[in-house]
């Protein structure tokens, strides 16, 4: 039995060693697991935040192109009534050359045609 205390005592030294590493490896995969999950909470986060600020910028550049149509669409609308103005101010122009220039080639028709009957 002598011959095999020492040898007893070997094997429980591997023993021990070998479970203290098992040990110290399960205590390492806890501590990356656990930081791989706050990792990817931390990415979460990020991507999270990432989103909502692109949202934001989404809806303020929305938001200026709206009022640029808005803008754009009063400016045309003006235009066009000025337009309209011009162009009615033009018609009645119009109308009333037009009454002036049939009158007086009214009576040069009714001239031309009492001469004729005269002669």
């Amino acid at each position: 039995m002598f011959f095999f205390k020492p040898l007893e005592r070997v094997l429980e030294e591997a023993v021990r060693a070998t479970e203290g590493a098992r040990l110290l490896a399960g205590e390492a995969l806890t501590r990356a697991a656990a930081r791989t999950a706050e990792y990817e909470a931390a990415m979460r986060a990020a991507r999270a935040e990432l989103y909502q600020a692109q949202d934001r910028l989404h809806k303020r550049l929305q938001d200026e192109q709206t009022a640029q149509l808005e803008q754009a669409r009063r400016s045309a609308e003006a235009t066009v009534r000025t337009a309209k103005e011009a162009l009615a101010g033009d018609v009645a122009q119009a109308k009333g050359t037009l009454a002036a220039d049939s009158e007086v080639l009214a009576n040069r028709i009714v001239d031309s045609v009492l001469r004729r009957s005269a002669a």
